[in-house]
């Protein structure tokens, strides 16, 4: 059984899990992608199409997570889904993933992004010592209070929606307009949407957008998830989404394809070309304050899916330990330590490429699942019922399977070590189940 909050424990507010779902989605992604995409793209249409396309299929999925989260109102994302839907053991290896790779590496490139940027304003900081420091700081503060630990993701998220916004308005203040087409200008401009590089920058784009479902693991915490949780995840899909297209639209509108081409920190280079080197510096030290509410955040969520998964599995029963407030210490601890391993060891990022494939998988099935639960459970009480069934979701499983698809045929490499990843998790699983369904010694009087 859950272990149930103290009484009078904090709960999530509204504006804190939009905080999450923002932090967690607006990170390294939107910063670095554009200078790899016009590679191959030159079409200033397809290319803000890239950035809308993908917030619909980020969108489609949160309505369909919407539905679950207010249908089985318990933390865990995917986890605790996929064990209701299909079976315990797909449930197990998706929390797996997401409380392994899922979270911990993602934190970790988004502390070493924070100190690769820092570096540009104060060149004699080193990157991985800072980006140790500010995820023991972040996880200190949320081990600690519950209610503290939401009130810093608010303020920090808010700052970053603020300087994103800022950036957007001077942007197109002082630009010297770029000759784009952002309007499709002949038939050539919708069959790049088609073509094979598009596929590909897509599979980037929606690395950007993921963490729109970041709020779903901490449904225990929030105050009526029944109510808010599906207004956290579309309120907060949305405003990543208008963020990243008018974040895309200043890029292309102010800065030569040229100088963007194959470029890693595209919001340094178009700040550098938009007010001078010095501020471009100064965009350097903002988004390395941007990034800390992305390491925040998933702080925050990721240990939730280790709790649940405590609870649930004898084996990792110490995890599911809460304070007195309430919190997964343990948990959290665990993914701190998991974290800085891989920022001190630089080889999450080939972990991050083939566990896309998996996780991508999982947020498939968690939506093919919406499915299921309605042809089985048709009695079952939805407080909240995804808005344009069964459309958005068929939507999100064409757009996102394509994408499976092509990364299957482009990285075989990866995918099968991901398949090797879940076969890993499944003997786990396994060997758990038996472990602890063995008869225990008597204690000795």
């Amino acid at each position: 059984m859950p272990a149930p909050n103290p009484s009078g424990s904090y709960k999530i507010s509204v504006l804190t899990g939009i905080a999450i779902v923002v932090a967690s989605m607006v990170g390294t992604g939107v910063f670095t992608s554009l200078g790899f995409q016009v590679l191959d793209i030159k079409s200033g249409f397809a290319l803000l199409m890239l950035w809308a396309v993908g917030g619909i299929i980020a969108l489609c999925g949160a309505l369909s997570y919407g539905e679950l989260a207010a249908a089985m109102p318990r933390s865990g994302g995917e986890y605790h889904y996929l064990s209701r839907i299909y079976h315990p053991a797909l449930g197990f290896l998706s929390g797996w993933v997401s409380a392994t790779v899922g979270f911990a590496a993602p934190t970790a490139l988004a502390a070493m992004a924070l100190g690769r940027y820092a570096q540009s304003v104060w060149p004699t900081v080193s990157p991985s010592a800072l980006s140790v420091v500010v995820v023991l700081i972040l996880a200190t503060v949320h081990i600690t209070s519950r209610r503290a630990g939401s009130r810093l993701q608010v303020v920090i998220t808010t700052i970053k929606v603020l300087v994103l916004a800022g950036f957007i308005g001077v942007g197109l203040l002082v630009a010297q307009p770029q000759p784009l087409h952002f309007a499709p200008h002949g038939a050539a401009d919708w069959q790049q949407l088609l073509s094979p590089a598009f596929a590909v920058s897509l599979v980037y784009v929606s690395y950007a957008y993921s963490g729109w479902n970041a709020a779903v693991y901490l449904t225990g915490e929030v105050e009526q998830p029944q109510r808010n949780l599906p207004r956290i995840l579309l309120l907060g899909t949305s405003l990543v989404l208008l963020l990243y297209v008018g974040l895309n639209f200043v890029f292309l509108y102010s800065t030569p394809l040229s100088k963007i081409s194959g470029q890693l920190e595209v919001g340094f280079v178009v700040a550098s070309h938009l007010f001078g080197d010095t501020a471009g510096r100064l965009m350097g030290g903002a988004i390395a304050v941007l990034l800390v509410s992305t390491v925040s955040s998933m702080i925050f969520a990721g240990p939730r899916i280790l709790q649940v998964m405590g609870e649930d599995l004898p084996a990792l029963r110490p995890l599911a330990q809460l304070s007195s407030a309430g919190i997964p210490v343990r948990a959290t601890l665990f993914q701190t330590a998991l974290t800085i391993l891989f920022i001190l060891t630089a080889t999450f990022e080939q972990v991050l490429l083939y566990a896309g494939f998996v996780l991508s998988l999982f947020t498939f099935l968690t939506v093919l699942g919406l499915f299921i639960l309605r042809w089985r459970q048709p009695g079952l009480s939805r407080p909240y019922r995804a808005w344009g069934y069964p459309v958005t979701p068929l939507l999100f499983l064409l757009l996102n399977g394509w994408t499976l698809r092509f990364i299957a045929q482009r990285n075989p490499q990866e995918t099968v070590y991901g398949v090797a990843t879940l076969a890993v998790g499944l003997v786990l699983y396994f060997v758990g189940k038996r472990f602890s369904a063995q008869p225990q010694p008597a204690s000795r009087p």
